[in-house]
């Protein structure tokens, strides 16, 4: 009878390596066939073939999970997600009918992926950042209230200089060492990593100052500005958010000034400005060095990456199937090479998959930002699709080793409370802008 048992319960596991990907791709296919239906029903009908995608991907994983640990209590931890996903998802289409539904669905997903991610890596960060998802949906469902209704937001630029250059001070002077780095502030028990939240602060003010960029005035100090904040993140060895802070300034101080020769002028300073760093910031010189050959140091600093690129090896196409592999063997797991460990498990189409699935948020934030007539909300629009999609890209670049590490987490799927809840808001805002929208059209 056991034997029987065990005999259905392995053909179970097998059986989901494909099935998920099935759904994955599924799922992923519909958030771009959508755009070809032009009637609301039909729309109505893709969008919950998404959300029984989403809800079947989330069962059997967590019926193999459950297949494999033998444990209830993850039996019980897949309904409260359940519950989680349903509930919230019904709020946001409940509350905000004019909201973009392909948004909620893939915010939703993502979140399904990293609890299912998660929740394999380590039971006790799961529950944790569970119940941080629970209190950042909540909030997320007030943000686009505020976005539409209080234009004051539009007239604080200097509120949002000063606050975001006050916390990336307060990190660099207070903040606890984390792997070399200044990162996370922590307040009895708790940590909080302020950058992950200046980086929408930051695009707010540069959206303010850069609203009226034919002054040059105007240009240089936004410039100016904008260096100090990234100049901070670098003397607290924070080098991937000085990147996405660099990059999405570059890119707002274009859609400004439709001036390509100062972004070139940008880029060069850019360059020239991590040369120096090179030389003059060992730890600069040491991921570069470790990024150009990680195995000539394996068991130093190139075992991270190296141990990425083994467990992306691993998993072929197809994955070794969810719970079958060896994510935990790369250092960090949860919160710099989840790619890797999806790769690894679930295989890279299902990886790639994902991939479409971010590009299809950063289609919809930009979509935002180009039917805004309001040049504020356009800016920060633009902005904060940037800002998702090179933190996108550095967290699958470094992990396959195009990019050199850089430490920054993959948006809702990564372990990490302050991403996730900056995640969330980052949506929330952008789904006040998507109907703000509207309302102007009207």
């Amino acid at each position: 009878m056991i034997s029987g048992l065990n005999d259905i319960s392995g053909v179970l596991i097998s059986a989901s390596r494909y099935l998920l990907i099935i759904l994955m791709v599924l799922y992923t296919v519909q958030c771009y066939s959508i755009f070809r239906y032009r009637s609301a029903s039909s729309r109505r009908y893709v969008f919950l073939r998404q959300n029984i995608s989403m809800f079947m991907i989330h069962l059997i994983s967590f019926l193999i999970l459950f297949l494999e640990e033998k444990n209830l209590q993850i039996v019980l931890f897949y309904a409260a997600q359940a519950a989680f996903l349903a509930v919230f998802t019904f709020l946001w289409c409940r509350f905000y009918p004019r909201a973009s539904r392909l948004l909620i669905n893939n915010m939703m997903m993502l979140s399904a992926i990293g609890m299912i991610m998660i929740t394999r890596l380590s039971f006790d960060s799961a529950v944790k950042q569970f119940k941080i998802m629970c209190v950042g949906m909540a909030v997320g469902l007030v943000i686009p209230v505020i976005v539409r209704k209080v234009m004051t937001l539009t007239r604080m630029t200097w509120a949002y200089t000063l606050v975001g250059i006050g916390l990336l001070g307060l990190v660099f002077v207070a903040a606890r060492v984390t792997n070399g780095a200044r990162l996370s502030l922590s307040f009895g028990g708790f940590s909080l990593q302020p950058s992950e939240f200046v980086k929408i602060i930051f695009v707010f003010a540069m959206a303010g100052l850069l609203v009226q960029a034919k002054d040059m005035k105007r240009i240089i100090i936004a410039t100016v500005l904008a260096a100090i904040h990234v100049l901070i993140l670098v003397i607290s060895r924070d080098l991937g958010s000085a990147l996405i802070f660099f990059i999405t300034y570059l890119a707002m101080l274009f859609a400004a000034t439709r001036n390509p020769f100062l972004v070139l002028l940008g880029l060069g300073a850019g360059s020239v400005a991590s040369v120096g760093a090179y030389y003059l910031f060992n730890h600069v010189r040491v991921r570069v060095q470790v990024w150009q050959d990680p195995f000539a140091d394996y068991t130093g600093g190139g075992y991270q990456i190296s141990q990425s690129l083994f467990a992306i090896a691993a998993g072929g196409w197809l994955g070794t199937g969810l719970g079958k592999g060896s994510p935990g063997a790369i250092p960090y797991v949860q919160q710099d090479m989840m790619f890797s460990a999806i790769c690894e498990e679930l295989g890279g189409i299902f990886a790639i998959c994902l991939i479409f699935v971010y590009l299809s948020c950063f289609t919809m934030f930009i979509n935002a930002a180009m039917q805004l007539s309001n040049r504020f909300y356009r800016l920060v629009a633009l902005g904060l699709g940037v800002t998702f999609a090179v933190q996108i890209f550095l967290t699958i670049g470094g992990g396959i080793k195009l990019i050199p590490l850089t430490g920054v987490t993959m948006p809702l799927v990564s372990y990490g409370g302050s991403s996730a809840l900056s995640t969330i808001a980052m949506f929330a805002i952008v789904q006040g802008l998507y109907m703000f929208r509207i309302d102007e059209m009207e």
